[in-house]
């Protein structure tokens, strides 16, 4: 399993496919949790996500789909 938590998300170029895609997955998750749960979960200080609001999250989006394209090509 890809482990996200000890890679910085600095440094996306570093990243294989596999652990970008679970990024990816965990970023959109937590794009729907914060636009829509009224009090969505307080995520542990070591996960990549912690203290990102909604456009950080969306703006990390963009950045890991690039990291994405540029890994297949």
């Amino acid at each position: 399993m890809a482990n996200i938590r000890q890679k910085s998300i600095q440094e996306l170029e570093s990243w294989n496919l596999k652990e970008l895609r679970k990024l990816r997955i965990s970023v959109k998750n937590r794009i729907q949790s914060l636009e829509f749960s009224k009090k969505p979960k307080e995520l542990p200080s070591s996960h990549p996500l912690s203290q990102m609001g909604v456009e950080e999250c969306k703006n990390l989006l963009q950045k890991v789909q690039k990291a994405e394209r540029d890994l297949v090509k």
